[in-house]
């Protein structure tokens, strides 16, 4: 264990002397924004980490916080033992890693305990019979230094501290609607506890007394709370950051919420203000705290142990070192065990992912494309789509594009009466406009009499279970009703399932819609306008169509494929949507793109610029339901004979590409009986069966981000891992789109793949647990019972097909280009934030040569190695 620094004097006028707000901002980076659960997109939990090497981060994150980044050391033995890490990859790893260091021993010394301690867990019992290794332990120190607050230092008090936040977070962030709602809400998160503090009972008297005459402003409580706490300037950033992450979850909606509302800082100072007074009001009886040792014998024992049994050293070999070398070698170990070892092991398993992915693509046998295209079919790049395209394609003469599911369109959508708008682009993306939906009045009004049927009654219902008298009465009224619908969706959730979702539809039954494609002046919704212009009409269109590589030989018929995920009972089911759509569906998005490409005004425009779209070629809007691999139409616009024909064909096989998609997905679901004699209604039980836990992987499983033409990768069983990204060179001479898609989808995917390894490798800190378990709070996200941090990650259901088997490789995402090196090196040297990524090791990156078929693998911003086809 790390041997913490004792924090002493917090000096307030140095403080002043570098302004608050920048403390916390540089603190701030340690935590990432959390969108609510109905909006529930990936989020990359170590954006702020970027910065530093993958392993420096990991390093500080155990040293300071006790979280690990990397899967435990039981992980890489089971997948050695399946042949997922080649052990020729290992060694080379090593070798390098050695090279690289600077080593306080020989190199033999050195490579011989690096050896040792990458097999080994622990120094075996006979290490610690030498006499003479307790007296030495115990003359030597291992000086690790951390700033822990002073709560974590006095433990019961920093369960008691968190339990407070929980509470006051839980009142002042809840949208649920409550009867009775936090008091002085509306002057901000600290003004409202500070009117309530001294009158909350789960203080003691002494606690409440001392903060009844505490700051009304909140920056001048967060200085008072530092200065009677005894946090020296210097260590003033680390200890607001141990703040944050004490709760990422509720800091990170903190971030959130302040974000929507424009003052970030302020938003984080009310919240660290209250976390703050409240630690220094509850621990203010131990104050100020005693020294504490600067070395533990006990973390020396075995590092020093380690050097004699493994790397030769003899106890006078030990006492001839100067203290800092003998600090040097102790760190050395200490380093390597915890953290080094590790990365190398997780380097060497991605390093053989990667060549047999390669191998995949490289010996992949060629496909004869047909003379011309039936229909050709644009899917998100989202890694499910994936088996559908492979089957698709080989059910008759279709191509597939991928492309981000949003396609290109920075917009808000506002759905028919809809008084909210939803942000229908990746969330690294602003809103340039909205669209909206409307429809004639007349055919509206049997909608609107539904809708408001059905809202009043469930107000009432609300209504009377909030009221005491009346709610008494609920239970008899209600019962049997609600009793006859607990049983039928637990005895048979297919056929009750079916029976509602029929219902709902029917109930629903919206009119035709239109949407507002057009800009008109004037028009503008919360400082966005409403529609487009013509040339962001035709920019729009020609943008996604030049980036996917679609300007010529346009099919009859072109599909555009939104996707959404179809469960019950399932607070994630935003996360298995469309991430690219702010996580909802991509149907939205699909029409207004699909709405766009059929204007002749738009076909006009791009026909100048050397994109002629055929006039018998129409654009058609569908969705991809992943949950059960169906294609669903949204809106099929009059068809020309030739699109008719297409869409015939298309139609007829899209019944057996369903079958053989959820037949590759199911026998990958864990099942009771193995694979279902009906896959299709398998997946369908699924979708409607409340109390699965597991309707689909979603993207689990995700490991690779291709960008390149769909030649490289058709016919390839890809196991639905990858991302891909339609992409040609040659249509990008300047490397703008290439970039385009770096900065944007390629990113989205770097924080899903970084979400769903934070989830397997780390579970309870940025995972969410037992789905089974939680629950959803102030409509705003999940919890464990109902007094935890606001979870930040997947459930383990969503990694891992037990207990003791994880489904999700943990594994950093890998960037593979289909170009020339140096599109890579143009693009590497212009976008400063990817060379980071590539750099620190947030992700890897490889190309292929388009010429001469060469595997390119990148590190460190270079070409590392070239490996021919």
């Amino acid at each position: 264990m790390p041997i913490e620094r004792t924090v002493g004097v917090f000096k307030r006028d140095r403080v002043q002397g570098r302004p608050l707000a920048d403390m916390v901002k540089e603190a701030a980076k340690a935590i990432a924004p959390l969108w609510p659960i109905s909006a529930f997109i990936a989020r990359h939990p170590w954006m702020g980490f970027e910065r530093e090497r993958f392993a420096d981060a990991a390093d500080r994150l155990q040293q300071v916080y006790g979280i690990d980044l990397y899967p435990p050391m039981a992980v890489f033995h089971t997948v050695l033992a399946k042949g997922e890490i080649d052990l020729s990859f290992v060694e080379q790893r090593l070798q390098r890693w050695l090279d690289k260091q600077p080593l306080p021993a020989p190199r033999h010394e050195a490579e011989r305990l690096c050896r040792a301690l990458l097999w080994n867990d622990t120094v075996p019992e006979e290490a610690f019979g030498l006499a003479e290794l307790v007296p030495l332990a115990e003359a030597t120190q291992l000086r690790l230094t951390a700033v822990r607050p002073v709560s974590a230092r006095l433990g019961n008090i920093a369960e008691r501290l968190d339990q407070q936040m929980i509470k006051w977070c839980k009142l002042f962030y809840d949208e649920s609607g409550a009867s009775w709602t936090l008091p002085h809400r509306e002057r901000g998160f600290y003004q409202a506890w500070r009117q309530l503090a001294a009158a909350d009972p789960a203080l003691s008297k002494d606690e409440r007394k001392r903060l009844s005459d505490w700051p009304h402003d909140p920056n001048e409580a967060l200085r008072q709370a530092l200065e009677k706490l005894g946090v020296q300037d210097e260590d003033a950033v680390a200890y607001v950051e141990a703040h944050l992450l004490a709760l990422p979850g509720w800091a990170g909606m903190t971030v959130w919420r302040s974000r929507q509302a424009g003052d970030e800082v302020d938003g984080l100072i009310g919240y660290l203000a209250v976390r703050l007074s409240l630690e220094w009001a509850l621990a203010a009886p131990h104050l100020p705290l005693g020294e504490e040792e600067n070395g533990d014998r006990n973390d020396v024992l075995p590092l020093l142990a380690a050097w004699f049994h493994w790397a030769g050293m003899a106890p006078e070999d030990w006492r001839r070192l100067r203290p800092d070398e003998q600090q040097a070698r102790l760190a050395f170990a200490d380093r390597f065990w915890r953290i080094d070892r590790r990365h190398l092991w997780l380097e060497a398993w991605e390093d053989t992912d990667e060549a047999r992915l390669k191998e995949a693509v490289s010996t992949r046998r060629p496909v004869s494309e047909p003379e011309r295209a039936a229909a050709q079919l644009l899917f998100c790049i989202d890694v499910r789509s994936e088996p559908f395209r492979r089957h698709l394609e080989a059910a008759g003469p279709f191509e597939t594009y991928g492309c981000a599911g949003f396609f290109g369109l920075p917009i808000q959508t506002r759905a028919l009466d809809s008084d909210d708008a939803h942000p229908s682009c990746p969330a690294i993306v602003a809103p340039q406009h909205e669209i909206r939906e409307t429809a004639d009045q007349e055919e509206a009004k049997p909608y609107r009499r539904r809708r408001d049927a059905l809202r009043f009654v469930g107000e009432t219902f609300k209504k009377i279970k909030q009221h005491i008298l009346a709610g008494l009465l609920l239970p008899e009224m209600s019962g049997p009703w609600l009793g006859l619908h607990t049983l039928a969706r637990s005895a048979a959730p297919a056929w009750a399932g079916r029976v509602i979702r029929r219902a709902e539809t029917t109930t629903e039954q919206k009119p035709k819609t239109m949407l507002s494609l057009h800009r008109h002046s004037g028009d503008e919704a919360a400082g966005l306008p409403v529609g487009l212009t013509k040339e962001e009409q035709v920019q729009y269109v020609k943008q996604l169509l030049v980036n996917i590589g679609l300007t010529s030989s346009f099919a009859p018929l072109v599909v555009v494929c939104g996707h959404e995920s179809e469960t019950a009972n399932n607070p994630y089911a935003s996360a298995l949507d469309c991430g690219a759509c702010g996580g909802a569906a991509g149907a939205f998005n699909a029409r207004v793109f699909t709405a766009l490409a059929n204007l002749p005004s738009v076909r006009a425009e791009l026909a100048k610029e050397g994109i002629v779209i055929p006039e018998e070629t129409v654009f058609v809007a569908a969705e991809h339901i992943t949950t059960v691999d169906e294609l669903r139409w949204l809106e099929v616009p009059p068809l020309s004979e030739a699109a008719q024909r297409s869409f015939d064909q298309l139609k007829r096989v899209l019944g057996g590409v369903s079958r053989h998609a959820n037949a590759e997905r199911m026998a990958k679901l864990p099942h009771v009986g193995g694979m279902p004699h009906d896959p299709v209604a398998e997946a369908q039980r699924r979708a409607v069966d409340w109390s699965e836990v597991r309707p689909e992987w979603g993207l689990a499983g995700n490991t690779a981000f291709f960008i390149g033409r769909r030649a490289l990768t058709k016919g390839v069983h890809l196991d639905g891992r990858v991302f891909l990204h339609s992409y040609d060179w040659r249509e990008d001479p300047t490397g703008e789109a290439l970039a385009g898609i770096i900065a944007g989808p390629a990113t989205v995917g770097q924080w899903i793949n970084l979400q769903y390894y934070a989830s397997t490798v780390a579970p309870h800190y940025y995972g969410s647990g037992d789905k089974t378990t939680q629950t959803v709070t102030g409509g705003i996200g999940v919890m464990q019972g109902n007094g935890s941090d606001l979870l930040t990650g997947l459930p383990w259901q969503s990694v891992a097909a037990s207990d003791r088997e994880l489904f999700h490789s943990p594994l950093r995402l890998l960037v593979i280009i289909e170009a020339p090196s140096y599109y890579i090196e143009r693009l590497l040297s212009e976008n400063g934030d990817f060379r980071q990524k590539v750099e620190n090791g947030w992700l890897r990156l490889a190309s292929i040569d388009p010429h001469s078929g060469a595997w390119v693998k990148w590190e460190s911003a270079r070409a590392l190695s070239v490996q021919p086809r």
